[in-house]
């Protein structure tokens, strides 16, 4: 058997593993895998035994195989050990505060802060500061990629609202959607064609930028259609939807001369759904939004 089908093999036995979380015994396992050779499947269960993604349990006189959680994959750890690795697992790549560890724990901030530290050093958990709360640190497992909820996505470098950066990006994608615009209008067409030739997609304005390279970072839709929202708050783009529920975007004329709401870093925060006055996160105590307004 080669490396490629032992690997889909052993993706196969793990997967009918999880989904019998009591175990499974090598009977159940060779009728649940009628194609699979006997030998073939040996070779896999020592496989995935060695590697320490089954265990071996004993129900009576018959051995099953069962998954192993998380916690037990800690190597050298003590059940405190193994019970914060669970409780920073549970928090995803959204982490977990200090705070809330203890409190899920029961256990004395001291002893807390030494299982942590056990931990990072063993490269299963990581800390890092989040937006929202510069100075605090909060806790997930070492191989995740952390959320943009903690990142603040492109936008934000090193905890730091990137406003420059921000304001190229607005400028570009509205000078994009001007072009667009009179383009349509050299077409001599009729006013509704004009008009739908005149929109342009979270899509295209993802190319578009892309194109420029003005961007390090690789940015998504999501990340392009953050700054269409901006510019549509100043008055400068409207927003419609297609047949297929798609956002389009398309440059207007604002008969005011407003104040440029693209740069209110509120525009392209990516918490501000959780931003409340008394909050954790509140307009009244957001450095970025202040700097704003004293600009």
């Amino acid at each position: 058997m080669s490396a490629s089908d032992l690997t889909e093999l052993d993706n196969r036995v793990l997967l009918i593993c999880e989904q019998n979380e009591a175990g499974i015994s090598d009977a159940q396992l060779s009728s649940v895998l009628p194609d699979v050779d006997k030998s073939d499947r040996v070779v896999s269960i020592n496989n995935l035994l060695k590697t320490g993604k089954l265990s071996l349990l004993q129900s009576g006189k018959i051995l099953l195989y069962k998954v192993k959680s998380q916690s037990e994959n800690v190597p050298g750890g003590d059940n405190q050990e193994k019970l914060l690795y669970q409780i920073i697992s549970a928090a995803g790549n959204k982490g977990i505060w200090v705070r809330d560890i203890r409190y899920k724990c029961n256990l004395m901030l001291t002893q807390v802060n030494k299982i942590l530290k056990s931990l990072e050093s063993k490269n299963l958990v990581k800390s890092l500061k989040s937006v929202s709360a510069g100075k605090k640190k909060l806790y997930m497992l070492y191989d995740l990629t952390p959320d943009r909820s903690v990142t603040g996505g492109a936008f934000y470098s090193d905890q730091e609202f990137e406003s420059e950066f921000v304001d190229v990006l607005t400028n570009q994608c509205y000078r994009f959607l001007q072009n667009k615009a009179e383009d349509a209008q050299g077409q001599k067409s009729d006013p509704l064609t004009v008009q739908n030739a005149s929109f342009a997609s979270g899509e295209d304005m993802c190319h578009y930028i892309s194109a420029l390279g003005i961007s390090k970072v690789q940015l998504t839709v999501d990340d392009m259609e953050m700054v269409l929202n901006a510019l549509i708050y100043d008055g400068k783009v409207e927003k419609t939807l297609d047949a297929q529920h798609r956002s389009l975007y398309r440059a207007v004329t604002s008969p005011v001369n407003s104040v440029s709401m693209a740069k209110v870093p509120c525009g392209v925060c990516p918490v501000s759904h959780e931003c409340e006055i008394g909050g954790t996160i509140s307009p009244t105590t957001c450095p970025y939004l202040n700097d704003w307004l004293q600009f």
